[in-house]
């Protein structure tokens, strides 16, 4: 759900006016007129002739809120500049999202080699192999940090200081066909403005109570919600209530089906935010009052 401000009306609204005037015009003919009818059709007629006009005038608006959030969903490039104190967030597809600094760094989770046809070069990169749509053997080899969230015989250990951005991860374990590969995923938590933004992975169970100190406050979640091939819905839902975040995003939903069995049920708790975009800036200062889940649409880089 999105508000546009009433002044951004163009077009469609223009003839729902035109409309509505032609309706009054025709109501004020029924009737006999005299002269205060008479310069009311001028006065009608005008209305009708500048209203197309006034309509091109309009400086189109760049931004919506979200309703009773607060937060500001910018309607910039990807690339454009980052304010300070914000990040931006954009959905790229299945469990993939990129990150963007008010330096200029980029940073994406569960990167397969593609991000979309420009020529970007991610700053870090964090990936899970429980499928192969989560993770590349080829990363571009340009990417300075690669961090798997995997290890080879032991639970992978990130702690990557960039000065402006932390990236840390906790393991979890992965569940194969029925077999345990013990720490086989890892939640990757980005500390960058202020926020904690967690990236669940393909979780697999609920964490324990070491686990969930481990990973702390998370004021911004992205969380898989196919209820099949990670974690099942009811399951997923718990860890989604215990992290208590303000901000959270479904993904790795191949279906409406298991996204809004989710936003269904969790509803009664959070504010459900459709906005129709695939991203958003965020900042510590506009995070929402009321928990709110906000929709992404899936969108590469251009």
């Amino acid at each position: 759900m999105c508000c546009m401000p009433i002044c951004a009306m163009t077009g469609g609204g223009a003839r729902q006016s035109a409309r509505r005037v032609t309706f009054g015009l025709a109501a004020l003919v029924l009737f006999p007129l005299g002269n205060w009818g008479l310069l009311m059709i001028r006065y009608i007629l005008l209305l009708m002739l500048a209203t197309p006009a006034m309509a091109q005038d309009r400086v189109p608006s760049h931004c919506i809120a979200l309703a009773d959030a607060g937060t500001p969903v910018h309607r910039v490039a990807f690339a454009d500049p980052v304010a300070m104190g914000d990040v931006r967030i954009r959905y790229l597809d299945h469990a993939s999202f990129a990150l963007r600094t008010p330096q200029g760094k980029v940073l994406v989770t569960d990167y397969t080699g593609f991000i979309g046809g420009d020529d970007t070069v991610p700053d870090v990169v964090t990936m899970n192999n429980a499928h192969g749509t989560h993770w590349t053997a080829r990363p571009d080899p340009r990417v300075p940090h690669v961090l798997p969230g995997w290890g080879d015989g032991a639970a992978a250990e990130h702690y990557l200081d960039l000065g402006e951005v932390l990236v840390r991860n906790v393991p979890t374990d992965v569940m194969n066909r029925g077999v345990l590969r013990k720490d086989g995923n890892s939640i990757f938590i980005f500390e960058v403005a202020g926020l904690c933004i967690g990236h669940l992975g393909h979780l697999h169970h609920i964490p324990d109570a070491a686990q969930f100190a481990a990973i702390g406050r998370l004021d911004v979640l992205m969380v898989p919600v196919d209820g099949g091939y990670t974690l099942d819905l009811p399951s997923m839902m718990t860890v989604v209530r215990r992290l208590r975040s303000s901000v959270v995003f479904p993904m790795h939903w191949f279906s409406g089906a298991s996204l809004s069995a989710f936003l269904a049920e969790m509803g009664d708790q959070f504010q459900v935010v459709e906005p129709g975009i695939s991203q958003i800036d965020l900042s510590l200062a506009r995070l929402p009052k009321t928990p709110t889940i906000i929709v992404l649409e899936p969108e590469y880089l251009p």
